[in-house]
C-alpha cells in the first residue's frame, strides 16, 4: 500500500471535485477503503473517464483486492480504454513510491453483458442451464427470430408483418423496461398494434427455440441474471465477491440492469456510479432516466453525491449557451459548467439548405 503522501503527485491533475470523487471513502489501516454509495454527475467534458479511471486506481493503491473489484461500462472499447488508464496510474504511483507492485490486471471490467455470460456460466446448474450455451448476438438473434416467424407464416400475411429486426427491437425494449407488450407498442410501436397477438406468439416460440437449444441473446444474459440475484442468497454469494462495484454511463443503464445492482448492494456499500442526467440518449434502447435521477433517494440516507462542473472540452461562451437549455429541464441535478481561461466568441446560429451546404458552410 502506498502512503497518501506518496499519492499526492498521483492525483496533482485532478481538480478539487475530481479529487473529492476519486478518493471517497475511508482508506482501512488494514488496506482497502470503506465506502458508501458514491454518484458522480460528471458534465460534458468534465474528466469523467480521467475521475473514473484514478478513483479505480485509488482504490487498488490503497490495498483493494483487483479481484474484488468490479468495473461496468456500456463497451468494451470502454472497459478497455479504462484498464489502460489505471494501469498507467497506479504505475506512475508505484514507482514514485519505489515500490514494485505487479501489474494492474482487472480481471472483473467489462460490459454487463459480458460480466453477466461470465456468472452465468459459474451459476449454470442453478438456473437450469448447460455451462456451455451459446450467446446469440444481434444478428443472430434477428435470425432466430426469422426462422420462428416463417415457421408462424407471419412472414407471408396478407398485410406486411414486422421485418425480423423490428420484431427484435420490440421484444427487447419490452424485455429491459419489465413493460407489458402492449405498452411496449403503444409507447414506441404504434404502427404495429394491429399485430400484437401474432407479436406475443412470435415472442412465446422464440424463447421456447432458445430454451431447446441452450441459446440465450444479449437480453437473457441480463434477465438471468437479474433472475439469479433476485434469490437472497446467489445474491450475497456473489457480492460478497466484490468489494467495490463501479458503473459507468450510468445514465443509460435500464431497468434490469438497475435491478442486479440493487440486488447486489441493497445498501449501496462500495457502489460507485458515475453519469450525466444531461447526456442520456439511450432511452429507445430502453435507458432509464430515473436510475441516476432517484439514486440518492434509493441510497438515503448514505448517498453521497459529487458534481463535475468544469469543462475541459469547450469555451464559455459555448457553456453559456448550453447551460442555459439544460436549465430548462424540469428534473435534473442541477449544474453550470464553467472553462477556465477560454472565454470563446459567442456561438452564431446559422440555418443551411442542406446536409451538403452544412458540410461547405463549416470548411
Amino acid at each position: 500500500m502506498v502512503a497518501v503522501a506518496e499519492r499526492d503527485d498521483t492525483f496533482a491533475l485532478l481538480n478539487p471535485a475530481q479529487r473529492q470523487a476519486a478518493c471517497h471513502g475511508e482508506t482501512r489501516a488494514d488496506g482497502g477503503v470503506a465506502s458508501g454509495p458514491l454518484l458522480v454527475i460528471a458534465g460534458a467534458g468534465t474528466g469523467k473517464t480521467m475521475t473514473l479511471a484514478h478513483r479505480v486506481a485509488h482504490l487498488v493503491i490503497s490495498g483493494v483486492d483487483q479481484d474484488r473489484i468490479l468495473l461496468l461500462t456500456f463497451t468494451r472499447r470502454a472497459a478497455e480504454e479504462m484498464t489502460r488508464r489505471v494501469e498507467g496510474i497506479v504505475r506512475k504511483a508505484w514507482g514514485q513510491a519505489g515500490h514494485s507492485g505487479a501489474p494492474v490486471r482487472l480481471q472483473w471490467s467489462g460490459t454487463f453483458h459480458s460480466i453477466g455470460n461470465r456468472l452465468l456460466r459459474q451459476f449454470a446448474g442453478n438456473l437450469g442451464l448447460d455451462p456451455g450455451f451459446s450467446v446469440l448476438d444481434r444478428g443472430d438473434a434477428a435470425d432466430v427470430m426469422d426462422v420462428v416467424r416463417h415457421e408462424l407464416r407471419l412472414s407471408t400475411a396478407r398485410r406486411r408483418f414486422p421485418k425480423k429486426d423490428t420484431c427484435l427491437a420490440i421484444y427487447s425494449r419490452a424485455v429491459n423496461t419489465g413493460d407489458l407488450l402492449e405498452r411496449t407498442l403503444e409507447a414506441a410501436y404504434p404502427w404495429c398494434l394491429d399485430w400484437e397477438a401474432e407479436l406475443r406468439e412470435l415472442y412465446r416460440n422464440y424463447v421456447r427455440r432458445k430454451q431447446a437449444n441452450q441459446l440465450l441473446d444479449y437480453d437473457d444474459l441480463l434477465l438471468y441474471w437479474q433472475r439469479l440475484v433476485t434469490e437472497p442468497d446467489f445474491a450475497a454469494c456473489i457480492s460478497a465477491e466484490f468489494d467495490h462495484i463501479l458503473v459507468d454511463e450510468y445514465q443509460d443503464t435500464n431497468r434490469v440492469q438497475a435491478s442486479i445492482l440493487k440486488s447486489l448492494r441493497p445498501d449501496g456499500a462500495g457502489l460507485t456510479v458515475v453519469g450525466d442526467d444531461a447526456q442520456s440518449i439511450y432511452s429507445f434502447r430502453a435507458a432509464d432516466i430515473e436510475n441516476i435521477l432517484g439514486f440518492p433517494d434509493q441510497f438515503m440516507p448514505t448517498a453521497n453525491v459529487v458534481t463535475l462542473e468544469e469543462n475541459y472540452r469547450s469555451t464559455q461562451a459555448i457553456l453559456d449557451a448550453a447551460n442555459c437549455l439544460i436549465a430548462e429541464s424540469d428534473r435534473q441535478y442541477r449544474k453550470n459548467l464553467f472553462a477556465t481561461d477560454r472565454p470563446g466568441d459567442k456561438p452564431a446560429y446559422v440555418t443551411v439548405e442542406d446536409g451538403d451546404a452544412e458540410a461547405l458552410y463549416c470548411l
